[in-house]
């Protein structure tokens, strides 16, 4: 689609002459020869871009601009003019003008100047849609009692500075939580930084958090910022935090309580303002017991915990997120978007979800992406899931117990979904064949 432009000016000539050298460029161009006519074409009409002469007869360019900015406050204007002032393009730039050129105009300015101007129109767009996305990717779904307990305490502890620690299983939505206490804090216009502490290298860990001069080790050809550095009067967001090495821990530590550190390679200290949030699928208490995790650095970062509940605890949740789900894979892919079955539904909320909100988040995505119709039934749902059994809590069990259960449960499900291929499924959950045979043989594992 072609860019379309209107300029607005009192001379024919000069209508005709940048009229000219805009359509020779391209663009699709209109033209008013007063501002009351300017106004009139663009309730019909959408424009790009409008160049608009201040000399106008009735209504001048300025006072044009500003009925324009008025009712529509995002479209573009470029004022010309020739008996320019240095007051008059202050006054343009005030009232929302995205620039001043002064006449005579020659081609090459003209262009130069739209350029830019379109450039910026579609920075500002992109950016738009990035604060969208960003606000459907930071929706917390759910009225189950633990969602709602979940949302109190982020309202209560987001707009403080207190560091908090989430706990939760792998896929439940800690780092949507730590987004959340980003977002409804003091720091929420200032940065937001992630460390995925399980996935750097020990020999990068300390780079990534606290920057490296050039040359500071092999492979370091530039100096680099550390995330405590970019988070500066922001927040920092230190996932897994329980396999960090206790090397970095110890570093970290001396941070938290310093809010000052030496660079790798530099003798000049950094001094910071953070906000740190934490997360782990850990017990910490436990890895402190076995030497794994510092108890000091546990108390720093443990001033306010937060439980994330697993999918298995808010079944009544799941139909809200597939619904959720639905929509924003759709929008995402330009697919219709599909509606789900009740007995797809019922089999969702029975399904034991060892992987949580973000194993839920992919089915549907796989679906929406690969299943024809508008509807979803339960035949498009992963085996495990059609073959899934209501979880039965008439006996309590202990923790072993529990997870005994859980492990005879989560192999069960991983070998209906490779249809009881043994290598695959042992590939899949990371186990030797031989390992995955005898898990079968003593949990008497059998195909249903």
């Amino acid at each position: 689609m072609k860019v379309k432009i209107l300029v607005v000016d009192d001379e024919k000539n000069v209508r005709r002459s940048i009229c000219g050298i805009l359509e020779d460029a391209g663009y699709e161009v209109f033209s008013a020869g007063s501002g009351e006519e300017c106004l009139e074409l663009l309730q019909k009409t959408s424009f790009d871009l409008v160049f608009l002469d201040v000399w106008l007869p009735g209504k001048n360019g300025l006072e044009v601009l500003a009925e324009i900015k008025r009712h529509m406050p995002q479209q573009y204007v470029l004022i010309i003019s020739g008996h320019g002032t240095i007051g008059s393009a202050v006054r343009a730039t005030k009232l929302g003008a995205f620039d001043f050129i002064e006449k005579p105009l020659s081609g090459e300015k003209i262009l130069l100047v739209l350029e830019h101007a379109l450039r910026q129109r579609q920075l500002e767009a992109e950016n738009q849609n990035l604060r969208d996305l960003l606000r459907q990717e930071t929706v917390m779904i759910g009225s189950s009692v633990p969602m709602q307990a979940l949302r109190q305490q982020i309202q209560f502890a987001g707009p403080t500075e207190a560091r908090i620690l989430i706990y939760g299983e792998n896929g439940t939505g800690k780092e949507l939580v730590s987004r959340l206490l980003h977002l409804s804090s003091q720091r929420r216009d200032q940065a937001f930084e992630d460390v995925n502490c399980a996935a750097i290298p020990e020999d990068l860990i300390e780079s990534e958090l606290f920057g490296n001069t050039q040359g500071a080790f092999t492979g370091a050809t530039e100096s680099r910022k550390g995330k405590f550095e970019l988070a500066d009067k922001g927040t920092l967001f230190l996932d897994e935090v329980g396999d960090m090495s206790l090397k970095t821990q110890a570093k970290v530590l001396r941070v938290l309580d310093d809010l000052r550190f030496h660079p790798l390679g530099s003798d000049t200290a950094v001094e910071v303002d953070v906000r740190v949030i934490a997360a782990t699928n850990k017990n910490l208490e436990k890895e402190i017991s076995e030497g794994r995790f510092r108890e000091d650095l546990f108390f720093r970062l443990n001033v306010i915990p937060f439980e994330v509940p697993p999918l298995r605890q808010r079944s009544e949740d799941i139909k809200d997120l597939v619904d959720h789900f639905l929509v924003h894979f759709a929008r995402r892919n330009g697919k219709p978007t599909k509606r789900i079955e009740l007995d797809a539904v019922n089999k969702l909320r029975e399904y034991h979800w060892p992987g949580n909100v973000r194993e839920l988040r992919n089915i549907i995505e796989r679906v929406v992406i690969m299943e024809p119709g508008n509807e979803v039934h339960l035949h498009h749902l992963p085996k495990a899931i059609q073959a899934a059994t209501p979880i039965n809590n008439a006996h309590p069990l202990n923790f072993q117990e529990a997870k005994l259960e859980f492990e005879r449960e989560f192999l069960q499900e991983r070998l209906l979904e490779n249809n009881w291929n043994i290598t695959r499924t042992a590939l899949t959950v990371g186990m030797g064949r031989t390992s995955l045979h005898r898990k079968i043989k003593a949990f008497k594992i059998r195909p249903k």
